[in-house]
């Protein structure tokens, strides 16, 4: 049975989808971009500022529903230009185990959502 989450500690859905969804013991995030939950504001102006409130964000509907950074399976990053990709792939590392790092895919994209200049996506075990 599908469980929808929901928490006021990442931004609000800013569209017709969830913050997450739980199938069995799985938990797909929906992508999450560097918004500040009270505020709705963008966070940052450099890929590392934003990335890193992008985890933050990632974290909240983690816990939310029970799970946690270290159970992350899969990310998809979408990043606006990918010569910034090392500047976030520093940050993004500070978040995960070395050693139990989990799958990922990343893409460079040419515009997201309120411009931007990354967004990344989970799929987690509870």
């Amino acid at each position: 049975m599908r469980k929808i989450v929901a928490t006021t500690a990442a931004p609000a859905a800013i569209g017709p989808y969830s913050q997450g969804n739980i199938f069995g013991n799985l938990l797909f995030t929906s992508g999450q971009v560097p918004l500040d939950p009270a505020t709705g504001e963008i966070v940052g102006s450099t890929v590392e500022e934003q990335t890193e409130q992008v985890f933050k964000n990632i974290k909240a509907i983690l816990e939310e529903a029970g799970s946690s950074l270290d159970k992350v399976l899969k990310t998809t990053v979408f990043i606006k230009d990918m010569n910034s990709f090392g500047k976030m792939n520093e940050v993004y590392a500070k978040f995960f185990t070395e050693g139990s790092y989990p799958s990922r895919s990343a893409v460079e994209v040419a515009r997201l959502p309120k411009d931007v200049l990354v967004e990344i996506e989970t799929i987690a075990y509870l």
